[in-house]
This record gives C-alpha cells, sequence and structure tokens, in this order.
C-alpha cells in the first residue's frame, strides 16, 4: 500500500434527491423521496430528512409511503442526472488521468498518477479543492474520502457524509477499522454478517482474532482469504479509468402482472429495441442475448442463446430474444421482464441468416397487421405528466409536476434561483402545457463563459 492518502473517493450526497431539491425551491429543507412511484416500486434515494424517518434505497416504495407520508415523491430525470454526473466527472478528470466512475455519483481518483497530491497535507488540499469546485459547478455537496487504498477511501468518505472530508492516515488503518461492524468490509451484506455474527464474529477486530483459517472455514477459501486480507487493511487494487462494460441491458417491472401472452411478447419485443438503441449508442456489439423474467411469484428465470458472432441488429435481438420467451411459461403471470445483451465486443459480424429471419418476421407481422386493423382501434394516448418532471407553461413559465390524475395536472411555477413558487391545477391536455428540459442548478455569468467558477444564485 502506499505510503500517503493519495487515492480519493467521492460520494455525492444523497444526488437525486438532492439535485431535485436544488431545483425546486419549495423542497429545500423537506423529505423528498425519488424512485418507482407504482405499487412496486422501489426507492432510488432518499435525502436526509427522509432519512430521518427510516426511509433508504432499496425499499419498497409503499413501506417509504408509510415511514413518512407527507415526504414529496418524484419520478427520477435520468438525463438530468446524467448531465450534472458529468460536469463531477469532468472536475475530477482535471484531477488525474485515473478516475475510476462506479456510477452517476461515484468515483475514486488517483490523485498521485495526475501529480494533485504526494503527501497527507497536498491530499487535504485537493480534496477540499474538488469540493469547492463541485458546489460552484452544480450547487450540490459531495463528501470526499482519502486513504492509501481504495477500501479504505470508501470508508473514509461514508465516515465523512454529509458534506465533509475524512482522511485516513497512513499507519492508522488497524486502529480505526478494529471496534468497526463487520459490515463496513466490502462484500459483508446481510447474509455474510449474520453468518459471522452468529460464529461470534460482529467487528472488524474480531475477524483477526478469529485468524485466516476460521474466515476460510466458516466463508470458503477465496472469501475467506478476501475478507481476512481486507480486516488487516490490506488492499492492493489500482484506479482503473476504463472499466469494461460486461453487458448492456434493459428493463421494466409492471404495476400489475401480464397475463396476456400476446402483450408478453409485444414487450419483450419493445425491450429488445431499446437495449439494440442502448447498445448501439455505446459503439457495441454483442453475441450473447439474454431474456430475464420476473413471475407472479417472485420466481426470476433467465434464458440465454449465444449467436455466431456479435450483432447490434434490432431484428437479430428480436428473433432471439422471441425464441427464449417460447421456452418459458408465463401463463400464471409476469410482473418484470428484460433484454440483455452479453459478449461485448467494439464491432459486428453480422449473422445473415438470422437477419433474413429477422426480416421475414417483420414482414409477416406487417402482413398481419394489415389484414386484421379491426382488432386493433387506435385509442387516443392521454398525456403523462410524470411527478418532479419540468414543464413550461405559455403563461405562467417553468415549472414541475407535483402530481396528476383524474384528467388533472397540478405544477408548481418555480426555477432553481427563484422563490418557492406557486402552485396551479390544468387539464391533462391543455394546449398551453407542455414537457420542458430540465434547468441548469446553476446560472453561469457572460464573462465566466461557462468556468466551473460560476457562483449558485441566491
Amino acid at each position: 500500500m502506499r505510503s500517503a492518502p493519495t487515492i480519493l473517493h467521492l460520494d455525492m450526497d444523497a444526488f437525486f434527491a438532492s439535485a431535485e431539491q436544488a431545483s425546486k425551491p419549495s423542497l429545500r429543507g423537506k423529505a423528498v423521496v425519488v424512485g418507482g412511484l407504482g405499487p412496486r416500486g422501489v426507492v432510488a434515494t432518499a435525502s436526509y430528512e427522509a432519512r430521518v424517518f427510516g426511509v433508504h434505497s432499496a425499499m419498497p416504495m409503499a413501506q417509504a409511503r408509510r415511514l413518512a407520508p407527507n415526504a414529496a415523491y418524484l419520478v427520477p430525470r435520468f438525463a438530468f442526472y446524467r448531465t450534472i454526473s458529468e460536469q463531477v466527472m469532468g472536475l475530477l478528470g482535471e484531477l488525474s488521468p485515473l478516475v475510476e466512475p462506479l456510477s452517476l455519483d461515484e468515483a475514486f481518483v488517483d490523485l498521485e498518477a495526475g501529480g494533485a497530491a504526494w503527501d497527507e497535507a497536498s491530499a487535504r488540499l485537493a480534496g477540499g479543492k474538488l469540493r469547492a469546485d463541485i458546489r460552484a459547478a452544480t450547487g450540490l455537496t459531495g463528501s470526499v474520502g482519502l486513504a492509501a487504498s481504495k477500501m479504505l477511501a470508501k470508508i473514509a468518505s461514508e465516515q465523512a457524509k454529509p458534506d465533509g472530508l475524512v482522511v485516513i492516515e497512513p499507519g492508522t488503518e488497524r486502529a480505526m477499522l478494529g471496534p468497526l461492524s463487520v459490515r463496513t468490509l466490502p462484500g459483508v451484506g446481510p447474509a455474510t454478517g449474520d453468518h459471522l455474527r452468529r460464529a461470534g464474529i460482529a467487528t472488524v477486530e474480531e475477524i483477526v482474532e478469529a485468524g485466516e483459517d476460521e474466515l476460510v472455514r466458516l466463508l470458503g477459501k477465496a472469501h475467506g482469504h478476501g475478507l481476512y486480507a481486507m480486516a488487516l487493511a490490506r488492499d492492493e487494487r489500482p484506479v482503473v479509468a476504463e472499466r469494461e462494460t460486461k453487458s448492456v441491458s434493459v428493463e421494466d417491472t409492471y404495476d400489475v402482472d401480464i397475463h396476456d401472452r400476446i402483450r408478453v411478447a409485444l414487450e419483450v419485443q419493445r425491450l429488445a429495441d431499446r437495449c439494440v438503441r442502448r447498445l448501439r449508442g455505446a459503439g457495441l456489439s454483442g453475441r450473447t442475448i439474454v431474456l430475464k423474467v420476473r413471475r407472479y411469484d417472485f420466481s426470476t428465470l433467465t434464458r440465454s442463446e449465444t449467436l455466431r458472432g456479435p450483432t447490434d441488429d434490432p431484428a437479430v435481438v428480436r428473433e432471439a430474444a422471441a425464441r427464449l420467451l417460447d421456452s418459458v411459461d408465463t401463463t400464471g403471470g409476469v410482473r418484470l421482464l428484460g433484454v440483455g445483451v452479453s459478449g461485448l465486443a467494439d464491432y459486428t459480424q453480422e449473422d445473415l441468416f438470422a437477419q433474413a429471419a429477422g426480416e421475414q418476421v417483420d414482414a409477416g407481422a406487417v402482413e398481419k397487421a394489415a389484414d386484421t386493423p379491426e382488432t386493433l382501434p387506435e385509442v387516443p394516448v392521454e398525456r403523462r405528466w410524470p411527478s418532479g418532471h419540468d414543464v413550461r407553461h405559455t403563461e405562467y413559465g417553468h415549472g414541475w409536476v407535483q402530481g396528476s390524475g383524474l384528467g388533472r395536472v397540478t405544477v408548481r411555477f418555480e426555477t432553481p434561483d427563484s422563490e418557492p413558487g406557486r402552485v396551479r391545477t390544468f387539464r391533462v391536455d391543455d394546449p398551453e402545457l407542455e414537457p420542458a428540459d430540465p434547468l441548469p442548478l446553476v446560472a453561469r455569468s457572460v464573462e465566466a463563459g461557462g468556468a466551473s467558477g460560476g457562483g449558485v444564485l441566491a
């Protein structure tokens, strides 16, 4: 391990919820929960005000509503979060060429590789400047951990939350880790933690006292050796600038179980097309098509088929997904469907036979639709207004959706730099109300030219 705390871990504070609070003045200081709002939705992020009530990420949304009935519940705006993430990752890239993103709001940085830090003092300066730059560029806060290894830097950033900076000085790691729960260590989830607790091991120091042989006996060779090394603060993993993408996939969870086999097939085709768009957007292709089906009883089935060569052809992926669906019994109902592609490559080796078959399937579907138009009457689609998403009214300007239903949509008109705004209600088909793009959280002066030092408007 290093002799200086020059590995930095950044974790944005309650990222999705904080971004929503920053863009909506009326929600600042209030409990905000972001996630799927349907009966089977889960919490993506909860603000610190919501966490006081016990709400946390990955919790079923129904449970969150029981714990915090007066919180604001919003549908995620991933494109908006991604824009902010790109700003943050750009700032990390200015510190070092070795930046390892873990998600939209989390990354490791090797400060030494970029010459940004070489000892504890310079690492503290770099971490403090980064936090200030992030606040200036995005209006949001992030917590920073500094240590001599990735594992310790991540533990330090968790201790720094919210909006703080913690440094673990080399030589103090064992003393710091000793009294912490075994759940602090990477790879120790609820099941492993309970297993260790039943064996009388609750803290990191008790892992060391139990010894490596006992850990191997309890957890197996690979996990036992790895956990014992972490308990001794040994972590030689380097910061990797580019993490290889292993698969591309999309999935949907349905509020009501799907029983109609034709509807299931149509959903699989739609997911296959979405997956291919994502695949092409990343400049990739793949050989293995994967279908995921979660049935009414929560049992989850996966089926896969490997092609002769990598492809990014939507007809090929649709056809393979349809074949995989044929092997799955969905008569009891389906609550989740997913389509993925793995075995990725950055080139395509077109399977002409599969392409031709896919084109025939497409042609047959078109002919069938033309033969039976009366069975598929065209139904007007009511405009959807997801809670939390941006809108613009020709008279009242920019706002966001507080809620909708029964043919009405309620909008609060405010912007990131305004006072909390007024609420008005409209018909869902009001021609003067349209979806809008999110506004930037931080306004920049013309003189700043968009530099990261722009200030936050009060």
